[in-house]
């Protein structure tokens, strides 16, 4: 495809050239197995190029007038309306994404565009009182100059844009570096529709490399004031470190390992709709995906038999067949791997309900109960297509099972009670949970953000103000301060 090979190349203070790297990334679509594209990767030195670059455009950019910074958002959203449909099919061959999950990522990447057009005019100042009669406080709030910005395979065309956009909406440059699976929905595409709505140069730069060719130099380098990542949390640890001995914040999104929770009284039929698609979005790579399914054992029967007959209809093969469920995972390690943790799982003692045949990347669905309570998939995230259903007696076990996780994303509990939810809910060790409804959701304004080995940190409405903007306080003296001497 013309779109891709048009788009394997650096983006670097508005011009686009290849890598100095001595390798390739080799872009896939992991369905077919057709190669995209080939991009030589970004060195060190093209890393500090790109960073040198974001920091003299910042300076020019950071004292735009806000509305004229607007306008850009605006064409931005328009340039995207308007290859809704290339990028879909993008989606459909760079990531293996079934067309509902390519309509699900376009349309929260417009709405986070949209919101990023109200964030241009939302930072405001103060005036703070003192308690001198004569001083003046003035509370400015600034950008933080540069962000560095590192997301994922999953959903990379919403997860660039829900940093990048509100970064640069704020007065920031920001230097990109895309996961190497998906380096032109993560990475160039952003670039080039940015570049075509008229940004300048040097306020978005793209680096397509990989830690193997330049190390630690995205996250240690001296410019960038905040790095904004989004991936694994071994990933994310290592980048938390690098970080704090730099004195540098940082934004850290990472894995899940939600339950969804289904009460005696729940709508049994609603929540079995809930559960397949929370857990099988995107063939489960999702940081939110319902990997634990917990039935009160007064439901567990016709909750088990229900959820197992939705997830044996589901069409697994070509997503570009608007009819399939479940695509490919993102490339033979992940299928191997998710293969490989169903099979250890079940000689361990767990029972599979449902037991998916790989064939190349394609994962058919595993469904899995009666799981040892040292079982170690019970306590990791799953990037795939597999559900454990694990029965509970009562509300106190039922957190008690959610909580044994080092992680707490996401999470969702089914009942006819509300209030009933949302007290059981706030025992529940995770930043987002929601009631009688889906583990997977994301909303411009409202906080999105785990606790424990979820990450650090926050994005999304006033969250996103806080994440990538500082303080400055200029006090104004009227009359004469006294001096003790």
């Amino acid at each position: 495809m013309s779109f891709f090979t048009d788009l394997a190349h650096q983006y670097i203070d508005g011009e686009w050239k290849a890598g100095s790297g001595s390798w390739d990334i080799i872009d896939f679509n992991p369905y077919n197995g057709e190669k995209l594209a080939s991009i030589t990767v970004a060195t060190a030195d093209e890393v500090d190029q790109a960073y040198r670059a974001a920091q003299r455009a910042q300076e020019a950019w950071g004292s735009t007038n806000p509305y004229a910074r607007r306008a850009i958002f605006e064409r931005v959203l328009r340039i995207i309306e308007d290859r809704e449909a290339e990028i879909t099919e993008a989606i459909v061959a760079e990531l293996g994404g079934t067309l509902v999950k390519a309509g699900f990522e376009l349309h929260l990447a417009k709405e986070f565009l949209r919101e990023a057009i109200h964030l241009a005019l939302a930072p405001q100042g103060r005036i703070l009182p003192s308690p001198d009669d004569t001083k003046e406080n003035r509370l400015y709030r600034l950008p933080v100059g540069v962000v560095g910005v590192i997301s994922p395979f999953n959903f990379p065309f919403l997860l660039s844009i829900k940093s990048v956009a509100p970064a640069i909406a704020l007065g920031n440059a920001v230097v990109l570096k895309p996961h190497q699976n998906a380096p032109v929905l993560g990475g160039s595409l952003l670039a080039r529709i940015f570049e075509d709505a008229g940004l300048p140069p040097g306020v978005l730069n793209v680096v397509i490399t990989d830690i193997a060719e330049i190390g630690d130099a995205l996250i240690d380098h001296p410019v960038p004031g905040v790095i904004s990542f989004t991936g694994s949390d071994a990933v994310g640890r290592h980048v938390a470190t690098v970080c704090a001995q730099n004195f540098k914040r940082c934004v850290l999104e990472l894995g899940g390992n939600s339950a969804l929770i289904v009460l005696e009284d729940a709508d049994v039929d609603y929540a079995v709709d809930a559960a397949v698609f929370s857990r099988f979005v995107h063939q489960g790579q999702v940081c939110m995906a319902a990997n634990r399914i917990l039935v009160d054992r007064a439901v567990e029967a016709e909750f088990t038999e229900k959820f197992v007959a939705k997830v044996k209809s589901l069409k697994v093969g070509d997503p570009a067949d608007p009819a399939t469920h479940i695509g490919p995972l993102i490339n033979s390690s992940q299928a191997d791997g998710v293969t490989s943790l169903v099979a250890q799982t079940i000689q361990a003692g767990a029972k599979a309900l449902l037991h998916g045949r790989t064939e190349g990347n394609l994962v058919a669905p595993s469904v899995l109960t009666d799981l040892p309570d040292d079982a170690p998939v019970l306590r990791q995230e799953i990037f795939g297509p597999v559900a454990l259903l694990l029965p509970f007696d009562g509300e106190d076990e039922a957190v008690r099972i959610a909580n044994d996780t080092p992680y707490g994303l996401s999470g969702a509990v089914h009942t006819g009670d509300t209030e009933r939810g949302v007290r059981l809910a706030r025992r529940i060790r995770s930043g987002m949970v929601h009631i009688n409804d889906g583990t997977v959701h994301d909303e411009p304004i409202v906080p999105f953000g785990g606790e424990k080995h979820s990450g650090i940190g926050r994005l999304n409405g006033d969250a996103t103000i806080e994440a990538f903007t500082t303080h400055k306080w200029i006090s104004v003296q009227h009359g004469r301060s006294r001096f003790p001497f």
